[in-house]
């Protein structure tokens, strides 16, 4: 019997989630929009979990090694932890080639520690926050001596072989000056170039450009870069007005709370509320798009995956906490499909 085979599974929908290691698995996953991680966090309360904050970069650095394989400049890694976990974890990430966007604090409110905080013992203020941290996959380029160059040189450079002025990268755009001041600056003004702008660009430079240096803009060395493959080489985003880093909301509790019948308290001590997975998943995934949940726990970020209409890839090794997180997606209905205006301009982008 396969490796593959050695374990149970359960498969609906979309839904894929797995009674295994998770390390089995990534080779047989498809592409992640979006990646979810909610992993060690140094308690040892979980199977091989270290017992100490300041050892789970070692435990992390496999997944991320992982991730980072697979992973495309679209995908964009959420990753739960305490603050000090992800201080331990940031130098992994970065070193492998995730790029930080922003720290998400959860604030937990007050109920979480229900005054029975000895601040005279911890000598600290009582905790109430974990981190959501927000990466996204570096792009990365093939500069024209085969070193690797990030988004922003990549561009820069390209026009510079071109021969070609600013000016004629405004005109390019049909712009008066957001080339040259936007897609064209080297300094920490620079702008992602929209991918029709993009589209406009590659078009010009490869008609008007030094007839020796042909192709621009070829991210292969042989075919110019489209609209549409342009688009793929940044992660997807959408924040709806009014939401901000700081996420205010109780821990779970009520009818979301899976229980534990023999031990009558909570089922899973670290389980995140629906609606916060709800959150990252719509904002950095579209209908049908791949999220992976490595360590499923209770399955949360497949069931938010379930009701938002996208596919997921999730493990869980401890049997107790797969069966309770099949029967969970069992029970979710998806919504309705959304549909989106597609015909957002380019102050979108910019």
């Amino acid at each position: 019997m396969s490796q593959q085979q050695e374990y149970e599974r359960y498969e609906e929908d979309g839904i894929s989630i797995s009674n295994t290691d998770v390390s089995n698995l990534y080779s047989t996953w498809d592409t992640p929009v979006t990646i979810v991680s909610d992993g060690a966090y140094g308690t040892g309360l979980f199977p091989d979990e270290p017992d100490d904050p300041y050892e789970i970069d070692e435990w992390y650095e496999p997944h991320i090694k992982a991730w980072s394989e697979h992973a495309t400049p679209e995908t964009t890694l959420w990753f739960w932890n305490t603050e000090l976990g992800w201080a331990e974890v940031h130098p992994i990430l970065e070193e492998h080639g995730w790029e930080y966007r922003g720290c998400n604090i959860w604030n937990k409110g007050m109920g979480h520690i229900a005054g029975n905080s000895n601040t005279q013992k911890l000598r600290k203020f009582p905790q109430v926050t974990e981190v959501c941290v927000q990466y996204v996959r570096r792009a990365e380029f093939d500069g024209p001596d085969g070193e690797d160059m990030d988004m922003q040189e990549w561009v820069i450079n390209e026009w510079d072989r071109s021969g070609l002025t600013l000016n004629e990268a405004n005109e390019a755009c049909g712009v008066a000056d957001a080339a040259s001041r936007k897609y064209l600056t080297k300094g920490d003004l620079w702008y992602y170039p929209p991918p029709e702008r993009m589209e406009a660009m590659v078009e010009y430079a490869n008609e008007h450009g030094d007839p020796e240096g042909k192709p621009y803009f070829a991210p292969d060395g042989e075919n110019p870069v489209t609209a549409e493959e342009w688009e793929k080489y940044r992660a997807k985003f959408d924040c709806p007005a009014g939401v901000t880093n700081v996420w205010e909301h109780p821990q779970v509790n009520g009818t979301e709370r899976i229980q534990d019948d023999d031990k009558n308290g909570s089922f899973h001590i670290n389980q995140k509320p629906l609606e916060l997975m709800e959150r990252i998943i719509n904002a950095s995934t579209e209908e049908d798009d791949v999220v992976w949940e490595p360590f499923g726990g209770l399955c949360t970020a497949a069931v938010a995956s379930k009701r938002l209409n996208r596919e997921a890839r999730a493990a869980e090794i401890v049997d107790r906490f797969y069966e309770a997180a099949v029967e969970r997606v069992k029970e979710t209905e998806p919504e309705d499909p959304v549909e989106k205006d597609s015909q957002s301009g380019l102050e979108d982008w910019e």
